[in-house]
Formats: structure tokens, C-alpha cells, sequence
């Protein structure tokens, strides 16, 4: 008898006869970027709050470091990111740190205490921006064109010489 009411307890939730109706929402209605396309107009935060995109970079070629306050080779990347931004200021090309953390303040509280400046942006809760690139491991960095294109979805780290070269070959810089 007990195994008769075990097997209808479990097939119970199967047909449907149960009260509890767990409606599934899909996470994101977000394709998978790939060489040549268009990046979607994404809408990120920036320190002060405000929504930003990436169409105000129409014109000039973006790297985007994708990064997270708890990502120790993240951080290690940072000042080879800063020596290069540096380099290349003035010049047809922005780089943009954007932060995938969950939660705002330990992003806000990791820019405080990293000394970190430049473009600083936060995901704000929106991952449809991770999907899109494929970001499964951090840090990652992506490079789009004049046109908001992807030119590459994994560059390499910006301490490595390839980086720059990468860099140095675009046209028009």
C-alpha cells in the first residue's frame, strides 16, 4: 500500500492536478553575438547613476573589459588596461570597464578602494549584455568598431603584447 501511494505522490505533479502553477519566465529574449554584427543598444549604469549606452561611442572603436569586484586576474589586468588607455588617449578609441556583479555597492565599494577610474560601468541587474557576448569566464575583453560592431570577442589580456599589437593594426585609430 505504501508503494502504491509513493508512485501516485510522484506522478501526482506530472498530470498537472496540482494547485501550485509555477509560471516560467525566460530569462532574456537575448542572440548570441557573433564577428560582424551589430551590438543591441544595451542600457548599463555608470557611477553616477545614469543609464548609458554604447552608441554615444559611434565612430570610435570600443574595447569593453568585462570584469567583477571578486575577480583577483580581473584586477590584475586593470593597470596594463590603464598604462594602454592611457596611451591611447585623444586618440579614435574609448575603453570601457564594465562590471557584471550583482550587487551595486560592492562594484561602487571595489572602484572606491581599487582606485579604479576611466569609463566605469555596471550591468545593473541586466545580464542580457552577458549572454549576447558569451561571457562565461572574466575577465574578458571585446573589441567593437566604428560602427558598433563585433570585432573580436576575445581579445587577449591586455598584458599580453598581442593586446597592443592587435591595437596598433586597427585603421584609422
Amino acid at each position: 500500500m505504501k508503494n502504491i501511494l509513493f508512485v501516485i505522490l510522484m506522478l501526482y505533479p506530472l498530470f498537472g492536478w496540482t494547485q501550485a502553477v509555477k509560471e516560467t519566465i525566460p530569462l532574456h529574449d537575448t542572440v548570441e553575438l557573433k564577428i560582424g554584427d551589430r551590438v543591441p543598444e544595451f542600457v548599463f549604469r555608470d557611477t553616477s547613476n545614469r543609464e548609458v549606452t554604447l552608441k554615444q561611442f559611434k565612430g570610435k572603436y570600443v574595447v569593453i573589459d568585462v570584469w567583477a569586484s571578486w575577480c583577483y586576474p580581473c584586477k590584475r589586468e586593470y593597470p596594463f588596461l590603464g598604462e594602454l588607455e592611457e596611451k591611447y588617449q585623444g586618440k579614435n578609441i574609448v575603453f570601457i570597464s564594465l562590471s557584471c556583479d550583482t550587487e551595486k555597492q560592492e562594484w561602487l565599494d571595489e572602484l572606491k578602494y581599487g582606485c579604479m577610474e576611466g569609463k566605469q560601468w555596471w550591468i545593473g541587474g541586466d545580464e542580457s549584455s552577458m549572454i549576447a557576448f558569451k561571457i562565461i569566464t572574466i575577465p574578458r575583453f571585446i573589441l567593437l568598431d566604428k560602427k558598433g560592431r563585433v570585432m573580436n570577442l576575445k581579445l587577449p589580456k591586455p598584458s599580453s603584447p598581442e593586446f597592443e599589437k592587435i591595437l596598433e593594426g586597427l585603421k584609422g585609430i
